[in-house]
């Protein structure tokens, strides 16, 4: 199985798909770095108790911009799902949490949204992504400020990096391929070689949603996709043992 995300999110999933039986490829096909010194962006911010909410798009938000908060506890703290809320958790946090899915549109429905007229949110997130929350969140009569911590990069693997993963394929050592962010599976896609493109089609892919299965169509790909309850890495790896069950008929 081919995991492609960022190196330090990769590590948990390929140890609970190698508890499972099944050898774990790593290719990050993107990178995540801070944006830079958060001085100037708590300068530009000025006193977080100005907001009445913090929205956490992400873990990586939380990496990388936790340390806006300082010690206060003030704002209620909202985060886009679960994985999110326990980075929230372990760095000493409540938060809000939607119950019923992981993406902006779950978020969007919780009750601490409803009321957003003339409330002062903030939304810490990475460079670039979807903007679902901050012009819903408007629409509604919200004021929202936007702090960008992160940045994702595509990533570069070598010749001979992409070389060692075409004799895999080539072998059929490989059967699936995560894509756990329609960027992912875009950055992904364009590193490959032409034998690997064509490989890509051989295998199955496994996405956390309909919307990431969508991007892979709108690329052209036609591979058969496998598709999980969310990011989850449980929800993942459960995915990929249904599908082994029923490939093999157990």
């Amino acid at each position: 199985m081919l995991v492609t995300r960022p190196d330090q999110q990769a590590t948990p999933l390929c140890d609970l798909l190698e508890a499972r039986g099944a050898i774990a490829l790593r290719l990050p096909a993107i990178h995540i770095e801070p944006v830079a010194d958060l001085c100037d962006l708590k300068l530009t911010l000025g006193s977080i108790d100005s907001f009445d909410l913090i929205i956490f798009t992400s873990a990586n938000a939380v990496k990388f911009g936790s340390e806006l908060l300082g010690e206060h506890r003030g704002p209620k703290l909202a985060a886009i799902g679960p994985a999110t809320a326990r980075a929230l958790e372990q760095a000493g946090f409540r938060t809000i949490v939607p119950r019923d899915g992981f993406d902006s549109e779950t978020l969007l429905r919780h009750a601490v949204l409803d009321a957003a007229t003339e409330r002062r949110i903030l939304i810490v997130k990475g460079i670039g992504g979807r903007d679902e929350i901050k012009r819903e969140l408007e629409r509604r009569g919200a004021h929202v400020t936007v702090a960008e911590v992160y940045r994702r990069t595509r990533a570069r693997p070598t010749a001979l990096t992409l070389a060692a993963l075409e004799a895999r394929f080539v072998a059929g050592e490989v059967h699936v391929i995560t894509a756990t962010s329609a960027e992912i599976a875009e950055s992904l896609l364009e590193a490959a070689t032409p034998l690997l493109r064509r490989e890509f089609e051989r295998v199955h892919w496994l996405v956390p949603s309909a919307r990431v299965a969508a991007a892979l169509r709108s690329s052209g790909l036609v591979a058969p996709v496998i598709l999980a309850a969310s990011a989850e890495d449980h929800d993942l790896v459960a995915a990929v043992a249904r599908w082994r069950a029923s490939v093999s008929g157990a």
